[in-house]
């Protein structure tokens, strides 16, 4: 028997007990921790936090040991933290739309009496290309369309314009990839300047030195994530602008910087299976595609050197929930693979083995007809989501089939969440999954068939070989066609929108407010483009040479966009870099 077994069999009774008392205390990374474990429902029952099993007989105990084992215990089955958050709820404040301005007025109204603001950015499909806005036919029509226009550090700062970025609360979330190093590089020369700015009010003088100091303090200090999952975007979602080699070099200088310099709390990586879903994967693909891709970033960032427990921490997931009984395992899974991988293949340490991910409920589950049929399947993929563990979730808007959620039914989808969190009673328990024989089975088939679609991807040489032959591509392809026929035969039932039909409904549009952005907020985004361009003309030229001999000389680009951004619009910086890194081209 091996020692931490015998261990864990001869402390059995100890640990047991200790979720009977009252309180417990823990520790996460050095800082103590305490937590009532009990609340009573209005009947007066007390309700455990952790409902811990009442096996016997060693066997069971020895199953439950390595394949769930408590919260915040290897492999993290049940969860990579002892117990959820008491300080914020996971509930993400997802918004974009038109300019920053009105951006950012959304925001205020969803954090509105919050303290924790977790504020995440929906970018415009401009700004994913990473081009400048323009009066171009093919570019003015899309710009604030879908999400928010962003191409300069003005920008960034009128749409964070009122949250305090250093707050150990505010966190800020983007959906970008692949200019995201220059997105990130906006956001912390922003929160740089404006702590700056805080001292220079007071008449606090500093030097060189000291600013170098205070910049990296606050690039400590900052929370968030940022998306920059290049090889999702070949798999599914296409908006790829660089060649993927140069592309992963971008990826690696951003982590290669936050490692040098011991900068935590920021994630460089959100290893996105969402889009993976949406364009049509089933949720046992999404989940083998998106650990493949992020074992594969683990494998390039180790080849450049970097230690795997100084960028580990700094990765997460995000992943979709529907309707498909596979995801209401999708978390415990991906943590129990990712950790056993991390411990016995990486030999990487505990922090490094805890896999975080954020959820989104369904895009593709949502429809126009019937659509306020929409807030009840995303109430259900919600309680998944809370079931599983998520580590932040967000409800996406019963009127996301038709347009940009308003304000009604952005309150209607944040309801849903707050509902569930404060009102549900069973989710005052913790581990509600855990002993229920069907989890269990499931648990172990999707585990299974995730690591036998890791081996048809490492026949055909690993994940970036596998891209060549456009293998992820045809997969979701087919899968994707495959739910559509069955949609559209009736053999997969969606009520309201292929059986149980209303023959009465009439068209949601007749009654729904349409959102787009007006010809006056384009107008204002182009005007502070060229107002920025204007300003900065003197310098511009001088900061994208400073930036070019370092692309040239193969140095870390990320940490002079840290310069460039602060005198080049998002544009001027993509059109340097095509000149060197090469644009997109798909292999066929």
């Amino acid at each position: 028997m091996k020692p931490e077994t015998r261990n864990f069999l001869e402390n059995w009774d100890d640990i047991h007990k200790q979720y009977f008392d009252d309180e417990i205390t823990y520790y996460i990374q050095g800082k103590e921790y305490n937590m009532q474990l009990y609340s009573r429902s209005l009947s007066g029952t007390k309700i455990p936090k952790i409902a811990p099993p009442d096996y016997e007989s060693w066997k069971e105990l020895v199953k439950f040991y390595y394949k769930e084992n408590f919260a915040g215990k290897f492999p993290f089955t049940a969860g990579v933290f002892p117990f959820k958050r008491t300080t914020e709820d996971p509930k993400r404040q997802f918004a974009g739309e038109g300019g920053p301005r009105r951006t950012n007025i959304r925001f205020h109204y969803l954090s509105n009496n919050d303290d924790a603001k977790r504020l995440s950015v929906a970018f415009d499909g401009i700004t994913l290309y990473a081009e400048d806005p323009s009066v171009e036919p093919d570019i003015y029509g899309k710009i604030g369309e879908a999400g928010v226009s962003i191409c300069t550090i003005n920008d960034m700062d009128m749409l964070l314009d009122g949250f305090d970025l250093t707050d150990p609360l505010t966190s800020v979330s983007m959906t970008i990839n692949a200019p995201a190093p220059i997105m990130v590089a906006f956001y912390f020369i922003l929160a740089y300047r404006r702590e700056l700015d805080k001292l220079t009010a007071n008449g606090t003088v500093l030097n060189s030195d000291e600013k170098k100091e205070l910049k990296m303090n606050t690039f400590r200090r900052l929370r968030g994530t940022v998306q920059a999952d290049m090889l999702k975007e070949d798999q599914g979602q296409n908006t790829c602008i660089f060649s993927i080699d140069f592309a992963m070099k971008l990826i690696g200088d951003l982590q290669e910087y936050l490692s040098k310099n011991k900068i935590k709390n920021y994630y460089s990586l959100s290893i996105s299976g969402y889009h993976i879903a949406e364009a049509g994967a089933n949720p046992i693909t999404q989940l083998a595609f998106t650990l493949a891709n992020g074992f594969t970033y683990v494998e390039y960032f180790l080849n450049r050197g970097l230690n795997v427990d100084d960028f580990a921490p700094n990765l997460s997931y995000f992943f979709s929930n529907g309707m498909d009984p596979e995801y209401s395992v999708i978390g415990r899974v991906a943590r129990r693979i990712w950790a056993i991988a991390m411990k016995e293949r990486y030999g990487a340490n505990s922090r490094s083995q805890k896999l975080k991910y954020h959820i989104q409920t369904s895009g593709r589950s949502l429809h126009a007809q019937e659509i306020d049929f929409n807030d009840i399947r995303t109430t259900l993929q919600g309680l998944l989501a809370f079931y599983d563990n998520c580590n932040s979730l967000h409800t996406n808007s019963y009127d996301e089939a038709v347009t940009t959620p308003t304000e009604e039914s952005v309150r209607r989808s944040m309801a849903i969440q707050m509902i569930l969190s404060k009102e549900f009673g069973l989710l005052k328990n913790e581990n509600p999954n855990q002993g229920s024989f069907i989890m269990e089975l499931l648990t172990d088939l999707v585990e299974e068939a995730v690591l036998e679609e890791f081996n048809n991807i490492s026949r055909r040489g690993g994940v970036l070989g596998a891209m060549e032959t456009q293998y992820q591509r045809s997969k979701i392809q087919e899968q994707s066609m495959y739910y559509e026929h069955l949609k559209q035969s009736g053999e997969y039932p969606i009520v309201g929108v292929n059986t149980y039909i209303n023959e009465e409904a009439g068209s949601p549009y007749d009654k729904m407010e349409i959102t787009r952005a007006g010809t006056d907020e384009k107008r204002e985004i182009l005007n502070n483009l060229n107002k920025f361009h204007s300003e900065h003309k003197d310098e511009v030229r001088e900061s994208l040479a400073r930036l070019r001999e370092v692309v040239l000389t193969s140095g870390n680009v990320f940490e002079e966009l840290l310069n460039t951004v602060e005198h080049a619009s998002m544009g001027q910086i993509t059109r340097l870099l095509y000149d060197i890194g090469g644009k997109y081209r798909r292999g066929m």
